[in-house]
């Protein structure tokens, strides 16, 4: 069984795919894209969002260093949030930034050994804790005398609205702001480490949209959203100036794409995580506040007609993260008008796809799809092809194509 039929093309749908025919044109594939102008059109939509607070890049988003160098070198970006520390060697060893915040906890000891060894690498990255195991184990691995690293606390900042009932992502055991005051003084006492900043995920509103379809879920979604912001406001701001009474710090990270105006309208953040809503994937097709332009997109190849009304695609199975379901899977894009079929969806092998365009298909012709997370389509290609206006104008190299898999 299909899914529902999608809008008939646009003039501008068809537009868009001869830009990309055009400037791919003798190129095999499947293959990826980064439409360069709809990439800056992303990154002025987020840094006008984000009204003077500085944006520190989240790197999973991107897996390209091309991108994350353009990124960096706009008015309004500051700082890499990295996902492994060993991504946040490399990053710093290749010069991409000076100032970068590992994520989420490490337990790599090659890449806290090499930290460790390193004074410029223990100047700009600072590692994540939210317990004081993360801290015995990096003495362990590292010795009681190892050099002073920087640390940033994680407060969990989902909403509880009442007791038993978690909202949000499940992160760092640090809830409350006496919580968050007790460990800051645990780090404060012991030798080794240097507490500089603290962060908070609010996942529950940076990645949950509030316009999906149904009117009663997303006027649940939205009302989730403001009363988790209205909660979270108070508690995060409690939870700084208590750590703020044991220690400076350089800075309090919060929020993402989809929640920079209300992680900003907090005054207790000084800088917000982004990155998917320079790509804009399918995951970011259903908030009402804002609308990235699609800026990575893939193309498959026809490889069979084998019913009308039906064009099989080669590969394509590049589903994301995140709780299986119909949300993770690709969606074809241009030409428009084709849907997966509910019993294949996106295969390994073949992708068959239906709809008003599929008789137009011929075999051999690209067909463009959408990736449901920004970043994850980079683990699948060893390079995007940078396009403008119809014209192809450079190939670079993703994390994968220079040989890195930091997963």
């Amino acid at each position: 069984m299909a899914s529902p039929v999608q809008p008939r093309a646009s003039r501008d749908d068809e537009r868009s795919r001869h830009a990309y025919d055009r400037a791919t044109d003798g190129l095999d594939a499947p293959l990826a894209i980064v439409d360069i102008d709809a990439f800056d059109a992303n990154l002025d939509d987020l840094v006008r969002r984000a009204s003077g607070v500085p944006i520190r890049l989240a790197s999973k988003s991107l897996r390209c260093r091309f991108l994350l160098e353009r990124a960096l070198a706009a008015p309004g970006t500051a700082g890499v949030l990295a996902y492994t520390l060993a991504e946040a060697l490399w990053l710093h060893e290749q010069g991409i930034s000076g100032d970068i915040v590992v994520a989420y906890p490490t337990v790599d000891a090659g890449a806290l050994r090499g930290l460790a060894a390193d004074a410029d690498a223990r100047r700009a990255i600072t590692i994540m804790v939210d317990a004081a195991d993360h801290l015995d184990l990096v003495d362990r691995l590292l010795g009681p005398d190892h050099p002073t690293l920087r640390v940033c606390l994680e407060l969990d900042v989902s909403w509880r609205p009442v007791p038993g009932v978690h909202v949000g992502p499940r992160r760092s055991p640090i809830h409350t702001p006496e919580q968050a005051a007790a460990f800051a003084r645990h780090i404060s006492a012991r030798d080794g480490f240097e507490l500089v900043g603290l962060m908070g995920y609010e996942g529950q509103i940076a990645g949950v949209g509030d316009d999906a379809g149904n009117p009663l879920s997303s006027l649940a979604v939205r009302v989730m959203r403001q009363r988790s912001a209205a909660e979270l406001s108070e508690r995060r701001a409690a939870a700084v100036r208590a750590v703020r009474e044991i220690t400076d710090l350089e800075f309090v990270n919060g929020g993402g794409t989809g929640s920079i105006e209300t992680t900003i309208a907090d005054t207790s953040v000084t800088e917000v995580a982004a990155g998917s809503g320079l790509i804009g994937p399918t995951l970011f097709d259903t908030y009402r506040g804002f609308q990235p332009s699609p800026s990575v997109l893939f193309a498959l190849p026809v490889v069979r007609k084998p019913a009308p009304g039906i064009a099989t695609l080669f590969s394509g199975g590049y589903v994301a993260s995140g709780p299986a379901g119909r949300s993770r899977l690709p969606t074809p894009y241009l030409p428009a008008g084709l849907r997966l079929l509910d019993l294949e969806g996106a295969g390994e092998v073949q992708t068959p796809v239906t709809g008003a365009a599929a008789d137009g298909l011929a075999i051999g012709d690209k067909v463009w799809l959408r990736h449901a997370k920004a970043g994850e389509l980079a683990e699948r290609v060893d390079v995007y092809h940078v396009v403008s206006r119809g014209q192809r104008e450079q190939t670079v190299l993703t994390y994968r194509g220079e040989g890195k898999n930091f997963g």
